[in-house]
């Protein structure tokens, strides 16, 4: 997923009607595959002396952002999308790796053909994880556990990688089931424990509740799944807008969305709401870093180039602009995508009131893009 659990992704749930539909008599078997600290571990993989070692993937230099992080980085707390300032003083013996999306985009291609054996119902989320409808699979096998765990065990054999997986009757579910027990492990969620379950969870867990939308919801008294699940419709709906009938249903265990083989992404986009208002153009640019590194990663990641750069912007008073600006041709690297988006940052400057949240998105992806993702929905 590009930008797994972020507060934008609340407008990608495809759940905006309030009505379940599918037969509950005969429940989905879906699969919720993903590896684990992909980047850091195909690194490591490839080179012995790393293993054992806490690294990350991406660049050191002073503006440098943490693409991805061992499971021996993690330890020391660093994580994606942070600082590699940050990082390297949380952990001073953190190793540094250029990443090398050509190995990812092949190594992900050798996933994903593995998958085809199994199902055509592939829903790539991002290089490192996808989603398996397998209800019907061309093995004719049952049981979904035993295809996740062929599928595990055929991953490790053939890459050398280790990956998690999640077992259960809809998409909701599954991911959090891949969650629960990473790494390398299996967990599933029948339908006799999935509401049940959800009601034991805090609401910051929930893939589509970003950190701004689980501090919105504890703030209405909202911490589990529990609580959201007392919470009416109408009331979702007041406060969430378009999100508000996803949070009701998934609050129940219930995600009617289809795994989808067919997507294509139009747009990239990350935003981060700050728990201190920005007022300066250094803050704010700052601020951009992150969100800018999680929107190449994902495009440098899946071949897609992009033409058009949005800045959005949303001031305390909940006041929002966005400013756009489309070149002749795709951007070709970070730096230009960094540059970019400061041109488009400069003119809101100074500012009358404190700046909440910034956004990046990227979009006008050419044919070659569309070829791509419907190559590897295929594969």
């Amino acid at each position: 997923m590009l930008m797994p659990d972020s507060d934008q992704d609340r407008g990608t749930t495809d759940a905006e009607d309030p009505e379940p539909s599918a037969d509950p008599a005969r429940p989905r078997k879906i699969i919720h595959i993903d590896m684990d600290a992909f980047y850091a571990s195909v690194e490591q993989r490839d080179d012995p002396e790393l293993r054992g070692k806490p690294v990350a993937v991406g660049g050191s230099q002073l503006r440098g952002v943490v693409a991805a992080a061992s499971y021996e980085a993690r330890t020391f707390g660093v994580h994606s999308a942070m600082p590699s300032v940050t990082a390297k003083r949380k952990c001073p013996e953190l190793i540094f790796v250029k990443p090398r999306f050509d190995v990812y985009r092949a190594v992900s291609l050798q996933i994903r053909e593995i998958f085809a054996e199994h199902t055509p119902l592939i829903e790539p989320l991002s290089l490192d994880e996808a989603y398996l409808d397998v209800t019907e699979n061309l093995k004719n096998i049952a049981s979904a556990t035993e295809i996740a765990e062929e599928i595990r065990a055929k991953i490790r054999a053939e890459t050398g990688l280790t990956a998690s997986a999640g077992v259960s009757y809809n998409k909701f579910l599954a991911k959090l089931a891949s969650d629960h027990r990473k790494p390398d492990g299996l967990f599933v969620i029948t339908p006799k424990m999935g509401p049940a379950f959800v009601e034991t969870l805090p609401v910051r867990k929930f893939h589509g509740v970003g950190p701004a939308t689980a501090a919105k919801m504890n703030g209405f008294g909202i911490e589990t799944g529990l609580d959201l699940k007392a919470q009416t419709l109408a009331f979702l709906q007041q406060h969430f807008g378009k999100s508000g009938p996803y949070y009701y249903w998934i609050a129940r265990g219930i995600d009617e969305r289809p795994v989808r083989a067919d997507r294509i992404r139009k747009s990239v986009g990350a935003e981060n709401t700050f728990s201190d208002d920005l007022f300066t153009f250094e803050a704010a640019l700052e601020a951009l870093q992150p969100i800018i590194e999680k929107v190449w990663r994902y495009c440098e990641s899946a071949g897609a180039h992009g033409r058009t750069v949005t800045l959005k912007v949303k001031y305390a008073d909940f006041a929002q602009i966005t400013r756009s600006r489309t070149g002749p041709a795709p951007i070709a690297d970070r730096a230009e995508l960094e540059q970019l988006s400061r041109t488009l940052l400069e003119p809101v400057f100074p500012v009358a009131k404190g700046i909440r949240l910034l956004g990046v998105t990227l979009s006008s992806f050419g044919e070659e893009q569309a070829a791509s993702d419907r190559q590897l929905s295929l594969l």
